[in-house]
């Protein structure tokens, strides 16, 4: 796999690994053709395993390359990850205030963002769409952190990245598609509709891999800006949906511990 991508100009690398990513997601959202619901005690388990996933990534191949390449750099490494992670997480806050969107399990109701006549349907794709915005543009990043032949960033480590954000997004494709499904949408257009939601994840991987290659003096802030982006989603969604039924916690809390585990160990052995 490592040869393959070397062969690969940056964006290119950063293409095909967001096109594995979304991938995923249409495989998660894939599930409605099998049944027409999933157990919740499996699907909360399923997001908290990409919440520690996402929350292992955003330290191991996110913060902890930033603050080490802002130091080899000259800058500040602790003022940099400050600024960068606040910055990805007020980014995310301020589009999560204006983009409409519903999270899933809830009353249409309770739709966050400005408020519209768009359909449940539409509302839940954003919501998930939300999540995915820093997921493309971490793993964008972290191809073009590797191309600008940064010691801290390896090939291994980006690939590892790819491969955990992938993970996690299977339950999000089905978090999606089978509340459509059970609403009374047709099983193809749940699938549709839950596979578009991981579209986003090329298009930010492509921005990030351009953008940094050619402001190379930002990478350190693009680094630590992805995390602080991801734990943003991580916090304020993730965790929160995935721990709506007070009898599913503890197994729901192990789930996530199982993803920070799965991701730091393909960091630490890709890496």
């Amino acid at each position: 796999m490592v040869t393959f991508f070397q062969e690969l100009n940056p964006v290119l690398q950063a293409l095909v690994a967001t096109l594995f990513t979304w991938g995923v997601t249409a495989a998660g959202a894939a599930l409605v053709f099998m049944s027409k619901t999933v157990n919740q005690k499996l699907l909360d388990s399923m997001l908290g395993f990409a919440a520690g996933v996402m929350i292992a990534a955003s330290f191991w191949s996110l913060l902890a390359p930033g603050i080490e390449m802002a130091g080899q750099m000259g800058f500040s490494p602790w003022l940099t990850a400050a600024l960068g992670f606040m910055a990805g997480g007020l980014f995310m806050r301020l589009i999560d205030f204006y983009l409409p969107h519903l999270h899933p399990g809830l009353d249409i109701s309770k739709s966050e963002g400005v408020k519209t006549s768009w359909q449940r349907s539409t509302l839940l794709v954003l919501a998930i769409t939300l999540h995915n915005i820093p997921e493309g543009l971490a793993v964008g990043v972290a191809f073009g952190a590797v191309a600008a032949n940064i010691p801290s960033a390896t090939l291994g480590g980006a690939i590892a990245l790819a491969i955990g954000i992938g993970l996690q997004n299977f339950p999000e494709g089905t978090a999606v598609a089978m509340p459509l499904r059970r609403e009374g949408l047709s099983r193809t257009k749940s699938f549709m509709l839950g596979q578009s939601s991981g579209l986003v994840e090329p298009i930010a991987g492509v921005v990030g891999a351009y953008f940094v290659l050619g402001m190379q003096s930002v990478l350190p802030y693009a680094l630590c800006f992805a995390a602080g982006a991801m734990i943003f989603v991580v916090v304020e969604e993730l965790i929160p949906e995935s721990q709506q039924n007070p009898k599913h916690i503890d197994v729901v809390t192990m789930a996530t511990m199982v993803g920070f585990t799965v991701m730091m160990v393909l960091d630490v052995a890709l890496g």
